[in-house]
């Protein structure tokens, strides 16, 4: 009976169009065609969970957001290779893409007032380093030696429809030391981009809000913390939970914590900075992200 409704004709909620055998896209109660669903905001995560009403008023959402992206005029750019922030000094607005023609890709614009939250972390990555003995036994270092690099993440919470954080890994090339030209580059730039997306630097006016955006009446706190560095275990079977504790199994022995998903490409080593929430593919390689893929 399953298979015999795979190929039912299915008609778009939106737009009314049919759609085709592998276009179909599930809301929480309709279906979605390739086309409407491609128009969706980027940073949108859950579509499955949204009505018919919801994605119609997410999709008019968009349409404004077009104008409002035509409006703007980025007077400082942030980030490395692909993943950038604009902002509009001016009118006190951001948006985050990763496409060169942003333009095209539409994305969304915020407001600095929009802003709770600035989370910068400093990921320190140890492997350790082995060689080769006399009879060709591969063997640690003693003392141990290790392989250090430093990945820095940026995660941004926001009090804006449709969105509540942008998470995304800020470096692209990844330094060995806090103490070499590239660590304090990447620390100075992600500080730049902390005190350009607080609020309170930007008292002297008004910021322009969004276009369509809801009022929010509660303000909540500007969250302005130092990127704090979190140590990895050395152990690649070991992991570190929230409360600080160093674990082997499933479970924290401190607190109880389930251990974490981490997703590693497995063709060329990439991380997504969210790890509860990775890509369908690979942005480095395009490698398909599946259960190979779980460190």
């Amino acid at each position: 009976m399953g298979l015999l409704n795979l190929f039912d004709k299915k008609i778009c909620a939106v737009c009314g169009g049919e759609i085709g055998l592998l276009g179909n896209r599930k809301l929480a109660d309709g279906n979605l065609c390739k086309n409407c669903a491609s128009q969706l905001s980027p940073l949108m995560t859950d579509r499955r969970q949204s009505t018919v009403a919801e994605i119609k008023d997410h999709l008019a959402y968009r349409e404004r957001n077009k104008r409002v992206l035509l409006a703007m005029n980025p007077t400082k750019v942030f980030g490395r290779s692909y993943k950038k922030i604009y902002v509009d000094e001016n009118q006190g607005q951001f948006f985050y893409t990763t496409e060169r023609n942003y333009m095209a890709a539409n994305p969304d614009v915020f407001s600095v007032s929009q802003v709770i939250g600035f989370q910068p972390t400093v990921h320190e990555n140890r492997t350790e380093l082995y060689h080769h003995d006399r009879e060709g036994r591969q063997v640690p270092y003693d003392p141990p030696r290790y392989r250090v690099e430093y990945r820095f993440d940026v995660n941004i919470q926001l009090n804006a429809p449709f969105c509540d954080h942008i998470g995304f890994e800020f470096s692209d090339d990844r330094p060995d030391s806090p103490r070499s030209s590239l660590y304090q580059t990447l620390e100075a730039e992600v500080m730049d981009l902390q005190n350009y997306l607080t609020p309170a630097n930007y008292s002297a006016f008004a910021p322009t809000a969004m276009v369509g955006a809801p009022v929010v009446e509660t303000v909540k706190p500007v969250t302005v913390v130092q990127p704090k560095v979190v140590e990895q275990p050395a152990d690649p079977n070991s992991w570190v939970c929230t409360c600080g504790q160093v674990n082997q199994g499933k479970f924290c022995t401190n607190c109880g914590n389930k251990k974490p998903l981490v997703y590693r490409c497995d063709k060329c080593g990439w991380m997504p900075p969210d790890p509860n929430s990775p890509p369908k593919f690979c942005p480095n390689c395009g490698d398909p992200f599946n259960e190979e893929d779980l460190a």
